[in-house]
């Protein structure tokens, strides 16, 4: 595992790098990319976040951390478990120390203390301590190490390596002291700039909100609406302009059916940039009783062009799709010109319908003495509401009795709000969900002229200034000028320097994400700019906020990536609140470019169970499509920088990627290696990667439709793997010569003394390792049995007595037999076989023993069809890419469909308990190309004896590359 760390570079190798009068500025840049890179994050991967009850146990964390209520109580558990042990005396010295240890899996920055930043590599068993805190533990409660150990393994497990180090200060504290004197304990508690705006939206040092994102859905053509039903399912409705219209479940399937079909009808183009086309759609709010969907689109009639807003009924034989016979128009409107087309319905919290149209086209609004924004005779350049419901038998619609204009001469009765040029996605704020404030308010970004860009706030009966202004200023003099103009000045706009079409967004209402709650985030078209409004109450002003793409250390968490794609075409929430937007690289109408991402906020979530949703169940007709995302995960991006050389001299590199933007600076790199070592260790030589500026890093390239993500080749750092488990496996095969069994007794301070289960077939020295069986031979370090290491380096304390106790503890740790026979022509987890070409470590279990129907003998090994290895760079026996064996030869498994079901049946092969993690797109290796892909579209139950018992696709049949070849997580 690469830990990276928030040490600064030296001023002796700055100077070496850098002319002297440039060290002031890099010593500032290197100070910010620091601040930047360091992030809280819980051992299940995810963000901290506030407990919805306070903690009885941990109370330190009980405003933000990883522990809930129960989590709290399962460590208070362990504790005075732990404590029965002791004596009064050895409670009051050496509970404090326990507890801080226990408790700081509830710390915000836990996964960085126990090394488990990377959910792909293995994390330490405690938590890492600074220096001078371990060196006091080990004065005052060294013995009570193997305590903290013995519930993680069988008691024996550790007594190994708890014997060996415990009396020696220097291996007891490079085994849990975390060299990063930032993050380990308890600096991490009192270091002012970790802690300053702990659990708030993360910004960087100008004030730029740092968010993450994640794909949810690819391969569409200018995606320019997505909605929900409201009905409990949790689907959601993704246009695209060409006028296809897709139903995407709440698992990320698609079905393979569009829900509606309009491409004969609308009007558009191929071209780059023509606003024509389907540009909305919107579902009755009784859907499930009315079932009642209205589009919005382009069309030609007898080569003149309109906008038409149309109904349709729900199919009676298929409720994800619409009836094509049933449309009925419901209005339309001429437009003068191709561009300018509106494209916005909504409806209300009042259950009406409002239309935003825009003004006709050309520029400036040409149109009459007034242009049409202005002019109330006509529909163009306004915001209409009108009723639909109750229309099945009569006109397509009826006018609200209380619309501001239904009296006035002259004026459209349809008409809500005027004065708009070209409003480009509305929204209807949800409201507070405690306290209902904000509820009903409609947002809508309007798309400027020649100046600026606007963001309005639609009140019935609203001017909203156009022609006579753009954005605060004004752009025909003599109309702006006009004392009756009355009109409404914008919440917010922008100039062109920031951006030329603006995109309308939403106000966060959201379960996932607290802290965005009451913000308002939209986007521009033209610039791929992200942006935010937050509502001072006190005032009633708007205060800025651009969003940027978190560094990859603030995404890196499952799932997470930190570019998008450019032009950003509009905003969507989900059915819980949850804020999405769509963008393409490509804004043509037929190029498969667009992409649905989530909008993450990395720095807080939800309380666990507080947001947890049941879709109701969806009849389906059809196939469904699974979603594959095509953007790399921050988490499972390689290293980008340059090895350096193990010297004493350390260098600087510079990477350059295939992706229009250099990725954002990490931390340096510091190795831990967890036992302890014989000799003295070489310093660790850091890397660091020089970046240009954090904002390129947003957004993607623009020229090409497809995702390009692809990193230019380098080779990583050799380097040992870091944790507790990681360092227990290598002591199993290292210390086959070394490792002393103890048949003295130990004394112990302060606790009375463990007894140990009797077994007559000892554990190795690892962690979460298959259990032993006869098929299953482990290879055991030879015994030895040295005399006992020489006197304690500290006094016993006066409490500590070796006299016996009503425990049923006994003082002496039994002989460890740690020798094991191997048969000739078995195959031992962990050894490295002949055939493998990749040079990794491959683990598997031996189909059987003995001849028999079912085995293939490989390079005189032999091996059941069906076997299964998982084949790990890493040397990690739990981990790897999964290799099945068919036909005589070992062949890759793909990722589609492979759920942690698959993946126990794979683990369970293996010995193991069940699967921890499954991680796709070759995230644990991708194989070579001369090994064949034998599996494809695997789906199991969890309970079958191999994967080949699984539905799955026939062997050897398959649609996929090495680059989804899955990989598993045992436990």
């Amino acid at each position: 595992m690469t830990l990276q760390t928030c040490t600064l570079v030296p001023h002796d190798t700055l100077q070496h790098a850098y002319f002297p009068h440039l060290l002031l500025p890099v010593l500032l840049l290197l100070l910010q990319a620091w601040r930047g890179s360091c992030h809280p994050q819980c051992l299940d991967y995810k963000p901290p976040f506030g407990p919805r009850q306070p903690l009885v146990f941990c109370k330190e964390y009980s405003k933000f951390g990883c522990c809930d209520l129960e989590k709290d109580g399962e460590i208070s558990v362990k504790f005075y478990t732990i404590m029965e042990n002791f004596d009064h005396s050895g409670f009051v010295t050496c509970g404090r120390f326990i507890r801080s240890i226990l408790c700081q899996e509830c710390s915000p920055y836990a996964a960085h203390l126990y090394d488990a930043e990377d959910a792909n590599t293995p994390m330490r068993m405690l938590p890492g301590l600074c220096g001078d805190y371990c060196v006091d533990y080990w004065l005052q409660c060294r013995y009570t190490l193997s305590l903290l150990l013995e519930d993680l393994g069988s008691p024996q497990q550790f007594a190994n390596l708890t014997a060996t180090i415990e009396d020696d200060q220097r291996k007891f504290c490079n085994y849990l002291e975390l060299k990063d004197k930032q993050y380990c304990y308890p600096n991490v508690l009192s270091n002012t700039d970790l802690n300053a705006n702990l659990g708030l939206v993360r910004e960087d040092p100008k004030g730029c909100l740092e968010l993450c994102l994640q794909e949810v859905a690819n391969g569409l053509r200018n995606p320019v609406a997505m909605i929900h039903a409201d009905d409990g399912s949790h689907r959601f409705f993704v246009a695209e302009q060409l006028g296809y219209v897709w139903v995407y479940l709440a698992n990320g399937s698609r079905i393979d059916r569009p829900f509606l079909n309009l491409t004969q009808a609308v009007l558009t183009s191929p071209w780059a940039g023509d606003e024509r086309g389907f540009l909305c759609i919107a579902l009755h709010p009784r859907f499930t009783t009315v079932r009642k969907a209205y589009v919005y689109y382009s069309v030609s009639v007898k080569k003149e062009e309109r906008i038409r807003i149309s109904e349709f009924t729900l199919s009676v034989y298929d409720d994800n799709q619409l009836d094509h016979s049933s449309e009925r128009t419901i209005l339309e409107v001429v437009e003068p010109a191709s561009n300018h087309n509106g494209g916005q319905l909504l409806f209300g919290h009042d259950g009406y319908l409002y239309i935003f149209i825009g003004d006709g086209g050309r520029a400036g609004d040409p149109f009459g003495k007034f242009g049409n924004s202005q002019n109330k005779s006509t529909l163009l350049g306004k915001a209409l509401r009108i009723d639909v419901d109750n229309n099945d038998d009569g006109a397509p619609y009826s006018i609200p009795s209380d619309n501001p204009f239904l009296r006035e001469k002259e004026s459209r009765p349809e008409i809500y709000a005027y004065g708009v040029r070209n409003m480009w996605r509305c929204s209807i704020d949800r409201g507070d969900s405690a306290t209902g404030q904000g509820r009903g308010r409609m947002f809508c970004g309007d798309v400027g002229q020649n100046k600026y860009e606007e963001v309005d706030l639609i009140v019935k009966g609203g001017n909203y200034g156009w022609r006579a202004k753009e954005g605060f200023s004004c752009y025909d003099r003599k109309l702006c000028q006009n004392s009756s103009l009355d009109d409404i000045l914008p919440i917010f706009a922008y100039p062109h320097k920031l951006g030329k079409s603006v995109t309308g967004g939403y106000i966060y209402r959201g379960c996932q994400m607290p802290n965005l709650n009451g913000i308002y985030i939209f986007g521009d078209f033209m610039s791929g700019r992200l942006m935010s409004l937050k509502e001072n109450h006190t005032t009633g002003e708007w205060h800025y906020n651009e969003v940027c793409m978190g560094r990859d250390q603030t995404c890196r968490f499952p799932k997470l990536i930190n570019s998008y794609y450019k032009y950003i075409i509009s905003f969507a929430e989900d059915e819980s609140g949850e804020l999405y937007f769509l963008a393409t690289g490509a804004p043509s109408a037929t190029a498969r470019a667009g992409v649905v991402y989530k909008i993450v906020d990395p720095s807080r979530r939800a309380p666990p169970g507080k947001c947890n949703i049941k879709p109701s169940p969806v009849k389906i007709k059809g196939k469904l499509i699974h979603f594959h995302p095509k953007e790399e995960f921050v988490i499972n991006k390689r290293p980008t920088t340059t090895p350096v050389p193990t010297t004493a001299t350390r260098k600087t590199t510079t990477t350059t990627t295939r992706k229009m933007t250099p990725p954002p600076p990490t931390r340096k790199t510091t190795r831990r290696t967890m036992l302890p070592p014989t000799t003295t260790p070489s310093p660790t030589i850091k890397a660091t990667t020089i970046k240009t500026t954090a904002r390129t890093t947003t957004i993607k390239p623009s020229t090409s439709p497809t995702t390009v993500q692809t990193t230019m080749a380098t080779t990583p750092a050799t380097t040992t793997a870091t944790g507790y488990r990681s360092t227990i496996m290598t002591a199993a095969s290292s210390r086959i010569a070394q490792t002393p069994v103890l048949t003295t007794p130990s004394p112990r301070r302060h606790w009375r003394p463990l007894q140990y289960l009797p077994s007559t077939t000892t554990q190795p020295l690892t962690s979460a390792q298959p259990p032993t069986s006869p098929s299953v031979p482990l290879e055991r370090p030879s015994a030895c049995v040295p005399e006992r290491p020489g006197p304690l380096t500290t006094p016993r304390m006066p409490y500590w007595s070796q006299r016996p106790t009503g425990s049923p503890y006994r003082s002496q740790r039994p002989t460890i037999n740690t020798t094991l026979p191997k048969k000739q022509g078995e195959l031992w987890l962990g050894e490295k076989l002949d055939n493998n070409e990749e040079g990794n470590q491959v683990y598997k279990r031996p189909g059987g023993r003995g001849s028999g129907h079912g085995y293939k003998r490989v390079r005189g090994r032999r091996y059941r069809v069906g076997s299964v290895r998982l084949v790990s760079a890493d040397g990690l026996p739990d981990r790897g890419r999964v290799e099945i064996f068919i036909r005589g030869e070992w062949g890759t498994v793909c990722d589609d469909l492979f759920t942690s079901k698959a993946g126990t049946v794979v683990c369970r092969q293996l010995g193991f308990t069940t699967s921890v993690a499954v991680m796709k797109r070759a995230a644990l290796g991708e194989a070579g190309s001369n090994v064949r892909i034998f599996l494809d579209d695997v789906e199991c139950e969890g309970g079958e004896r191999s994967l080949l018992w699984c539905k799955r696709s026939r062997v050897g049949k398959h649609n996929c590359s090495h680059g989804e070849d899955v990989g598993v997580i045992c436990g």
